[in-house]
């Protein structure tokens, strides 16, 4: 994958237009990102614009701050920040619209229909005060594992999670829906899905959650990462008071490229501060990290969580109150007086493509196949070698990414590991599985000869799945799997009608799961002749106006573990069975199960789902 690239923000920048950057306040004016920071009341210091050019609110702007009372709004510290922004032409982040720690207590207990209706509300009253909202934290701190004040036990006693849509099986739509409900409301401002400490603890569900939402159609712009306290054996909220170290560089400089690389959404720092006693430690850890923030490529911009030592929510050994401050009786402490110094020669790089900053030039580079030739057709595709990707978008906005994929692997093949792309060793060599609704590939391929051909491809599945081909963006032919076994795989067949050269092929999954193995495309009119000489001429290609043989292999069935939840998505335990189809019977016979209702079983192997409904 690569970096997004906008061409028409770009050469505004590159013209001096208005998109360059703001004039005025903070020191990382003219950079190539902001470097922001909190306000924590219905005013803003008078120190604020000299330092800071981006601001958001601590608490002013979250629900349960603007309307304690259902229905009555205080907007007083919100707009604090908000109009800083507008009058010194900084940068305004609203925090947050949903979180399951600080909503109006008037929400607990209510039905999930009244809390979607609440929900609304507020989505709306924020739309009617700010309708020009340029970023927003859309959804904080949801990740299903640790202390999530969303779930079960830790949750309150609220239904904010089915008033958006569930989370069945960790799917996170409740999340997904408040995206959509924001982009609805706000086109054109930059929707954030926030995060606390996801660089040190919880980076792998961070990055399946941000997975996640993006394949549910959730129009997520940005990953926030709240970078609370980047050091390690303390330092921090009840630490050492000094005692700690910084969180060794190289270690994060590799989770960030993890994040971007499994991703591919620009990053912001949303919520940094290095919290110690210790001048010189702060002073390193500011002075290894920051620099790296403002050089990686991929943030768009940094806001620290409070200047002001003894005004931070961060404590030391729970005496030092609010170490984390960098403006101590008035004088810079020593990471304040680095960072001055270092943003007067150094403006950082930004490749997002987000108005955060002077953007940075990215040349696009087109992408290419993957063994370095276009596949030839007549010939068979194997579904493994898509292109390799690009770089950025074209002139005319198309994009040079050549595959869209989940980026976590779930298969056992090490043939191109790195892309994320599931590839599952099969009899008959590479196949492609864990195809997900939305996952796509491309091909650049050569046609010898313009004509009619006939489109056959490998594939198996544990029920149903579909996909569709593309040729250069317009319609070939759409495919329907049937099937009882992965191991299993047969033949599904369209005629097609192609040009001749090069072109680009594209496979697009429009119902999962099914396994496919390759395409083939052959010249003519491909008969079915069940059992019969599908090549009477030899070689392993058919020829045209034949029939295929099928290459039928008997194998033992094979046992496969499947998981089971309930209706609310909470996991019940694993079975294991030789098929979706037993699976299913074990379960509505089993004694274990003791109330009416549908269950879920899941695939370890597959990942294909089937809902079952018990009833005694």
């Amino acid at each position: 994958m690569k970096s997004k690239y906008l061409k028409g923000l770009l050469a505004a920048a590159l013209l001096g237009g208005a998109v360059s950057s703001y004039a005025g306040p903070g020191l990382a004016d003219g950079a190539a990102k902001f470097i922001g920071n909190i306000t924590q009341s219905n005013s803003v210091g008078s120190d604020f614009t000299a330092l800071w050019n981006q601001a958001t609110a601590e608490n002013g702007c979250k629900w349960g701050s603007v309307e304690g009372t259902r229905g009555r709004y205080n907007w007083g510290a919100c707009d604090a920040a908000y109009n800083w922004a507008k009058q010194n032409g900084g940068h305004f982040k609203f925090h947050a619209l949903v979180w399951g720690s600080q909503y109006p207590n008037w929400l607990n207990g209510l039905s999930t229909d009244e809390t979607k209706k609440a929900i609304t509300a507020w989505f709306d009253a924020v739309k009617e005060h700010y309708p020009d909202l340029e970023m927003i934290d859309v959804v904080n701190e949801a990740i299903r594992t640790g202390n999530n004040s969303y779930h079960s036990p830790y949750g309150k006693n609220n239904n904010i999670i089915p008033a958006l849509g569930g989370d069945n099986g960790g799917n996170y739509q409740f999340v997904t829906t408040a995206f959509k409900m924001a982009r609805e409301r706000w086109p054109k401002a930059i929707l954030i899905y926030n995060d606390y400490n996801t660089v040190q603890w919880n980076k792998d569900q961070g990055i399946q959650l941000i997975q996640t939402i993006k394949k549910n159609g959730a129009p997520v712009d940005a990953y926030g990462l709240q970078a609370h306290d980047m050091m390690s054996q303390g330092g921090g909220q009840g630490g050492t008071g000094g005692g700690g170290v910084c969180l060794n560089i190289n270690t994060l400089k590799s989770v960030l490229k993890e994040i971007w690389d499994k991703t591919q959404t620009p990053m912001f720092i949303s919520e940094y501060d290095i919290a110690t006693t210790d001048d010189n430690i702060q002073k390193q850890c500011y002075s290894e990290q920051i620099s790296h923030f403002m050089e990686n490529e991929h943030i768009a911009g940094i806001t620290i969580w409070g200047y002001i030592y003894g005004r931070t929510w961060l404590d030391c050994n729970g005496t030092a109150s609010g170490c984390s401050g960098i403006v101590k009786n008035g004088q810079d402490r020593a990471a304040l007086k680095w960072m001055r110094e270092y943003l007067k020669s150094n403006k950082g790089v930004n490749t997002t493509g987000l108005n955060t900053g002077v953007l940075t030039p990215v040349d696009p580079v087109p992408q290419e196949p993957f063994k370095g030739e276009a596949l030839a057709v007549p010939g068979k595709i194997e579904v493994e070698d898509f292109d390799k990707p690009g770089q950025g978008k074209n002139e005319d906005g198309t994009s040079n990414e050549s595959y869209g994929d989940d980026s976590e692997n779930h298969g056992d093949s090490d043939y191109r590991k790195d892309t994320g792309a599931d590839l599952y060793k099969k009899a008959t060599g590479v196949a492609l599985g864990y195809n997900t609704t939305g996952d796509w590939y491309e091909y650049t391929i050569n046609i010898a000869e313009a004509g009619d051909y006939t489109a056959i491809a490998s594939v198996a599945t544990e029920g149903t799945g579909a996909f569709t081909l593309s040729l250069d963006g317009k319609s070939l032919a759409e495919f329907e799997v049937t099937g009882t076994s992965y191991d299993d795989f047969s033949d599904v067949k369209k005629k097609v009608t192609l040009p001749a050269g090069k072109h680009v092929l594209r496979l697009d999954v429009t119902q999962q799961y099914f396994d496919i193995d390759y395409i083939n495309f052959v010249k003519g009119e491909v008969a079915d002749n069940p059992g019969g000489n599908d090549n009477p001429g030899g070689g392993d290609e058919p020829g045209p106006g034949v029939g295929i043989k099928t290459s039928v292999q008997y194998q033992a069935p094979r046992i496969g573990s499947y998981d089971v939840f309930d209706a609310n998505g909470v996991r019940l335990g694993r079975m294991n069975a030789y098929s979706m189809s037993e699976a299913a019977q074990i379960l509505k016979s089993s004694n274990d199960v003791k109330n009416n209702g549908i269950y879920m079983l899941r695939s370890v192997q597959s990942g294909a789902v089937k809902s079952v409904r018990i009833s005694r």
